[in-house]
């Protein structure tokens, strides 16, 4: 199987195939879906202070925030440019 990491920024990867939706935030279920990812202990804050941009909802149900557009989130998960199995294809 071939294993492809996404990159949501400053260096942090999330496996591509795991990735349900990329949403942006602001809207008040989606200020919901982080507040209960926090209390479960499935939130993921990659944004290093920075504010949030995106959320990256997973097939486990791990909430990942980044401080990356959604749409750029977007074209990397649909382009090949991310990285395979831990080194950068080129």
């Amino acid at each position: 199987m071939d294993k492809k990491l996404l990159n949501v920024g400053f260096g942090n990867m999330v496996m591509a195939s795991r990735v349900v939706a990329i949403i942006t935030p602001g809207s008040a279920p989606t200020k919901r879906l982080k507040e209960e990812a926090k209390e479960s202990r499935k939130l993921i804050d990659v944004t290093q202070g920075r504010k949030t941009r995106s959320i990256i909802i997973t097939d486990s149900d791990h909430v990942v925030l980044s401080a990356v557009e959604a749409s750029t989130v977007a074209n990397r998960l649909l382009s090949d440019n991310h990285v395979r199995g831990g080194e950068n294809k080129e």
